[in-house]
């Protein structure tokens, strides 16, 4: 794992982030690699809001991993700042090598170095084996969580 950097994502990025984020079969329904024109307004977006970290993981200068950190500042729990671990993908060759590991950790040292308390992250209900992965590096599956399609 030595090779293996992990830094802001930048606009050159987006084809191989996109790839990820359809190979699945969640992904591959609601993505499209096709034509990046949102997905470069997202970017930019996210590259404009200072609690946003969209990051990739690189190895050998190839994207094979990346994810979005974002802070939030809150009331509850004291006045406390927690994270938001959101859109984590792996690419298909790097499954199985310690890589969505490494690169969790990752996500939980940089949400200490910003002052959060807590970590959180949601997970569709139909990927089991991503909820084993959560739990084996110690996350809790203690909420039920909603959303509303707008």
């Amino acid at each position: 794992m030595g090779d293996l950097e992990i830094r802001p994502a930048v606009a050159a990025d987006l084809p191989a982030i996109v790839e990820m984020l359809a190979d699945d079969p969640l992904g591959a329904s609601r993505e499209s690699p096709d034509d990046l024109t949102p997905y470069v307004t997202a970017f930019q977006r996210l590259a404009d809001d200072p609690n946003q970290h969209l990051v990739v993981a690189a190895r050998e200068g190839r994207v094979v991993g990346t994810l979005q950190l974002t802070i939030i500042p809150g009331l509850s729990r004291q006045g406390a700042t927690r994270s938001l671990i959101e859109g984590v993908r792996v690419h298909a060759d790097e499954r199985g090598s310690g890589l969505g590991k490494r690169f969790m950790e990752w996500a939980v040292e940089e949400s200490r170095r910003q002052g959060c308390q807590l970590v959180q992250l949601t997970s569709d209900t139909s990927r089991a084996d991503a909820h084993r992965f959560y739990e084996r590096l110690g996350f809790t599956a203690s909420h039920l969580g909603f959303k509303l399609q707008l």
